[in-house]
C-alpha cells in the first residue's frame, strides 16, 4: 500500500469519529469572525488584506493581537489611470487588530501615518495619488522613522524587562510585531539602512492603549537584521520565550530568508539567519544557522518557524528543497542550547512534497487552484508548536507538532500533513494527513496548549480541482480542527470544530490584477481552556468576469483589453479578509 493510499484510510477514519463526536461536544466562543473589522468593502485594493498572524498574550490569555498585510490606506483603482490599481508608493501595509475577550470580539485602531486612503479618483483620467499624513490602520511610526511597514506580520507576546534589563511577568506583558520595511525615500542619502527590505520590530506594553488608537503607546520600530546593500529580507517568523522556568525567559527571536543579490525571487545565495535579542528588543544579534548556496547539490531553503521550549532550548525549522529533485524535500532543524549563541548542524527530519504542480507561465509562481491563481510558493512550510507550559513552564510536555500542506498525493489531492516529537525532535512520527478528504490543502498552521494535552489546527482548502481555465468557478473556504494528546503524546479524534463559509478565490487579486493573491500563511494558537485560528477568507470577494477574460488572454495570447476595475468589476472584487474563530476545549 502506498503512504498516499494509507494516508487517505487515516484520514477517512478520522472523520468518520469527527461526525459522532462533534455535535455534542463543540461549544465555540464566536467560532466565525471578521478580524479585519477596520476593512472596507470597496473599492480595491482597499478591502484587500491576507497573511494573517496571530499571538496570545500567555500570562492574560483572554488577550489576543492579530496581524495582516492590510491595504486599507492604499489608493483606489480610480486614481490615476483606472486600469491600474498600484501600492501607493511609501504607504505601509502591516495592519494590527486587538481583542479582549479571546477572539470573540475584534477591534482595529486608527493612528496617523503616511495615507492614500482618501485618493479615490473619479472614472477617466485625473491627476492621480497625493498621499499626505492623515489615517492610517497599520502600524504607527514608520512614515517619522523614514520607513514604510511592508507586512509579512509575525507577532508574539513575551514579558516586560524592568529598569534593570530582568524579565518577569509582573512587570507586565510586551507584544512584539515584526514585518518586512522599506526605505521611504528613494534617494540614498536619505535611506533609513541599506538594501531593499530590512525586518523590523515594533513594540508595545500597553495593548489596551494601542488598540485604542494611542499611537504613543507604541515604540518607534527596530531594524533586526544586519543589512547590506543586496540584501532583501523575507519571509520571517518571531517568538519570544515565554516560559518562566527558561534559563533564556525574556529573549526574543526572528528566523528568516535573507535574499542576498537584491533580486528577490532569483536571488542567490539565500541562508536561513536568526536574530537573537536579550534586551526586550532594544538590540540584535544576527547568526546564520543553515548553508547560503543555493544550487543543485545544496537546493534551497525558505518558510521558516521558530519556538523554544520549557528550558529554553530554540527550534527553528525551514523547508530545504532539493534541485535536482523538483518538488522533494524535508523539513530540516537546528537547534540552540545557550540562547541562540550557537546553533546545532542543519538536520534534516522527514520527507515532504510541495504542491507546485503548476507554475502560472504569467507570474512565474507556483498556484494551486487554477491559471491566473492564488500562489501557494510556501504551501509546504513548517508551521511548529511546542507544549512549553507558559507562562510558567511547570506542565510543559516539550511535546513539537508540525503541520503543513504537502502534495505527495499529486495535483487535485493535496493535504495538510501532521508530525510530531517527544523527545525533542530527535525521533519523529511519520507524517500523516490530517484534513478532509475532499479538501485540497493551502496553508496550514498548528497550535498546542501549554500542557500539550489540546492541539488545534487551521487550514485553507481549495474545494475544486485545478481549473484549466479562468472562467469555470472556483471553492475555497477555512477549516479548524481539534485533537486530543493522550499521555504518550499521540495526537487522536480529529474532527471540524468549524468550517467557514466558502467563495471564489478568482475574486482575489494581485495589485497588477494578473492573477489571485492569498499571501502566504494562515495561524493558530492555543491556551489550556480555548484555541483560536485565523484564515484568508474569500466569501465577500466578488468574481469579475472582465478579470476572468483579460487574465486568460494574457495566457492564450488573446487581444483582450485590460479592464477598468471600478468600473467593469463588481464593487467587492478583490475583497478578501481576515476571519477567524476561538473555540472551547470541546473535552476539557
Amino acid at each position: 500500500m502506498s503512504k498516499s493510499q494509507k494516508g487517505t484510510r487515516f484520514t477517512l477514519a478520522l472523520f468518520i469519529v469527527a461526525t459522532a463526536m462533534a455535535a455534542a461536544r463543540l461549544v465555540a466562543f464566536n467560532p466565525d469572525t471578521l478580524v479585519s473589522v477596520g476593512s472596507p468593502p470597496t473599492p480595491f485594493s482597499q478591502n484587500k488584506q491576507n497573511e494573517p498572524a496571530l499571538a496570545v498574550d500567555a500570562n492574560h490569555p483572554n488577550v489576543l493581537v492579530a496581524g495582516a498585510n492590510d491595504n486599507i490606506d492604499m489608493e483606489a483603482c480610480n486614481a490615476g489611470d483606472d486600469t491600474t490599481c498600484p501600492f501607493t508608493s511609501g504607504v505601509g501595509v502591516s495592519g494590527v487588530y486587538f481583542s479582549f475577550d479571546g477572539g470573540t470580539t475584534w477591534h482595529q485602531p486608527t493612528y496617523s501615518g503616511w495615507s492614500a486612503r482618501n485618493c479615490l479618483g473619479v472614472p477617466g483620467p485625473d491627476s492621480g495619488c497625493a498621499p499626505q499624513v492623515g489615517p492610517i490602520g497599520t502600524l504607527p511610526w514608520y512614515f517619522e522613522n523614514g520607513l514604510v511597514s511592508d507586512g509579512d506580520p509575525a507577532l508574539a507576546f513575551g514579558p516586560r524587562p524592568d529598569e534593570n534589563g530582568r524579565f518577569s511577568w509582573a512587570n507586565g506583558s510586551r507584544l512584539y510585531y515584526a514585518n518586512l520595511t522599506s526605505n521611504f525615500s528613494d534617494v540614498r542619502d536619505e535611506a533609513a539602512f541599506k538594501g531593499a527590505e530590512a525586518l523590523a520590530v515594533s513594540r508595545t506594553d500597553n495593548v489596551q492603549a494601542a488598540a485604542a488608537g494611542n499611537k504613543n503607546a507604541w515604540m518607534p520600530p527596530v531594524i533586526v537584521s544586519k543589512q547590506n546593500a543586496v540584501l532583501f529580507e523575507d519571509k520571517e517568523q518571531l517568538w519570544a520565550d515565554n516560559a518562566a522556568s527558561s534559563p533564556f525567559f525574556g529573549n526574543v527571536y526572528v528566523c528568516s530568508a535573507a535574499f542576498r543579490s537584491n533580486s528577490h525571487g532569483l536571488a542567490l545565495p539565500v541562508p536561513i539567519l536568526v536574530a537573537t535579542s536579550e534586551d526586550g528588543g532594544d538590540t540584535w544579534r544576527t547568526g546564520q544557522v543553515s548553508e547560503a548556496a543555493t544550487n543543485f547539490e545544496r537546493g534551497s531553503r525558505s518558510g521558516c518557524t521558530v519556538r523554544t521550549d520549557s528550558q529554553g532550548v530554540v527550534y527553528v525549522f525551514y523547508a530545504h528543497f532539493q534541485v535536482g529533485t523538483p518538488g522533494i524535500g524535508a523539513h530540516t532543524m537546528v537547534k540552540s542550547f545557550d540562547g541562540g549563541h550557537t546553533w546545532t548542524r542543519p538536520q534534516d527530519l522527514y520527507a515532504i512534497s510541495d504542491a507546485c504542480f503548476r507554475v502560472d507561465p504569467v507570474i512565474g509562481r507556483c498556484v494551486e487552484d487554477g491559471i491566473a491563481g492564488a500562489r501557494n510558493d510556501l504551501a509546504a512550510g513548517p508551521s511548529a508548536d511546542i507544549a512549553n507550559g507558559a507562562p510558567s513552564g511547570a506542565d510543559a510536555t516539550d511535546e513539537i507538532f508540525i503541520t503543513w500542506a504537502d502534495g505527495d498525493g499529486g495535483l487535485n489531492h493535496e493535504k495538510v500533513m501532521l508530525s510530531y516529537s517527544t523527545d525533542g525532535g530527535t525521533t519523529w512520527a511519520q507524517p500523516q494527513p490530517i484534513s478532509h478528504p475532499a479538501d485540497r490543502g493551502l496553508f496550514a498552521a498548528a497550535g498546542v496548549s501549554p500542557n500539550g494535552r489540546d492541539l488545534y489546527v487551521v487550514y485553507n482548502a481549495f474545494l475544486t480541482p485545478f481549473r484549466e481555465d479562468t472562467f469555470a468557478p472556483r471553492a475555497m473556504d477555512g477549516v479548524v480542527l481539534h485533537a486530543d494528546v493522550g499521555v504518550n503524546g499521540v495526537p487522536a479524534g480529529f474532527f471540524e470544530l468549524h468550517r467557514a463559509p466558502t467563495g471564489d478565490p478568482r475574486g482575489s487579486s494581485q495589485n497588477n490584477l494578473q492573477a489571485g493573491f492569498l499571501g502566504d500563511y494562515v495561524y493558530a494558537i492555543a491556551t489550556r481552556t480555548y484555541g483560536a485560528a485565523v484564515w484568508n477568507d474569500v466569501r465577500n470577494a466578488a468574481d469579475c468576469p472582465a478579470i476572468d477574460a483579460w487574465r486568460m488572454s494574457l495566457r492564450t495570447g488573446a487581444s483582450v483589453a485590460q479592464p477598468s476595475v471600478e468600473q467593469a468589476c463588481p464593487a467587492t472584487f478583490g475583497n478578501t479578509d481576515i476571519f477567524g474563530g476561538s473555540y472551547a476545549d470541546p473535552t476539557p
